[in-house]
């Protein structure tokens, strides 16, 4: 009875052992495992027994993405400006054997190494240059860091600076340098906005004078063919009554030629036509002799007549 007692307290006992020992690695994770002291193996995701008293879970490592945020190292500047920047660090565990065994406190190390990386680089540049090299200074210590992390089974993906804090002199001075920029480039602006509203300005009165100049010359084009029409038409009437005149004329003579007058008719009637033109506006008269024979003939007929 007691022996069965003792077998089943036994078997109890094993069991327990057995079952104590079962271990599910859960995703992402990774154990690395001793025996007798030594590293034995590194169990990925799943289900693994380990050996009661004789196998032991050395590390249980985290294989996600880690972002450490480091404090504010000071730095001095190529220049001699102390400053303070502030760096984060984004990593991942590659190697849970080489992470385990490769380093005393990796994060420790990690840090101290990012901080003398950041000093070197800074002492290289300038304050202006630190300012705005945040790309090369986080290329160039991601570089560092990953070349000197490999063996310890860390892979550092990205470095980023995040805050750079020059002395409260030096900000003073940035400040009133950016707002002396700002006012600069305002005084530009309003400059050539003056400007180009002059510019404007000009082109339309130049525009204007344009339209201007073209209108009279029109007007003055209209104007010289009207008067042009005007004349055409004068010298048209002008044409007319002369040529009426002249038919007139010529219809006189042709009556007095088929009346077979004398040549003292002809005379007469050329007597009238000078009376007529005596009574116009001409202060010179110039009579010719056969008609001034006439006039006399006419005054000696016209004596005898009274007697």
């Amino acid at each position: 009875m007691i022996k069965a007692i003792i077998l089943a307290i036994v078997a109890l006992i094993i069991i327990w052992l057995l079952v104590s020992n079962i271990r599910v690695v859960p995703q992402a994770r990774a154990y690395v495992v001793e025996r007798l002291g030594a590293y034995h193996a590194t169990w990925q995701v799943g289900l693994h027994f380990k050996i009661p008293l004789i196998d032991k879970i050395s590390r249980k490592v985290s294989l996600k993405e880690k972002v450490i945020d480091f404090p504010p190292q000071p730095v001095i500047t190529k220049d001699n400006v102390t400053m303070e920047i502030d760096t984060v660090v984004y990593f991942q565990i590659t190697d849970p054997k080489l992470y385990t065994y490769g380093v005393e406190s990796p994060m420790d190390a990690i840090e101290n190494l990012t901080a003398t990386t950041l000093r070197n680089i800074i002492g290289e540049l300038e304050l202006d240059e630190s300012l705005t090299s945040r790309e090369h200074i986080n290329t160039k210590i991601r570089m560092v860091l990953d070349e000197a992390t490999d063996p310890w089974g860390i892979k550092i993906n990205r470095v980023e600076v995040k805050n750079i804090t020059p002395p409260r002199d030096i900000q003073v001075a940035m400040e009133k340098q950016m707002r002396a920029e700002r006012e600069r480039r305002e005084a530009i602006l309003i400059a050539e906005g003056e400007k180009k509203s002059k510019i404007l300005i000009a082109e339309g009165q130049k525009e204007a004078a344009i339209l201007q100049a073209e209108a009279d010359k029109q007007a003055a084009i209209l104007a010289a063919e009207a008067t042009k029409q005007k004349a055409i038409k004068e010298a048209e009437g002008q044409s007319e009554a002369i040529l009426m005149i002249n038919k007139a004329t010529a219809d006189g003579l042709k009556m007095i030629k088929e009346a077979d007058a004398d040549d003292a008719v002809i005379k007469l009637k050329s007597l009238e036509a000078f009376q007529k033109a005596a009574d116009g506006q001409s202060t010179k008269i110039i009579i010719p002799s056969e008609i001034q024979g006439l006039a006399g003939l006419a005054t000696s007929v016209k004596e005898l007549v009274k007697e």
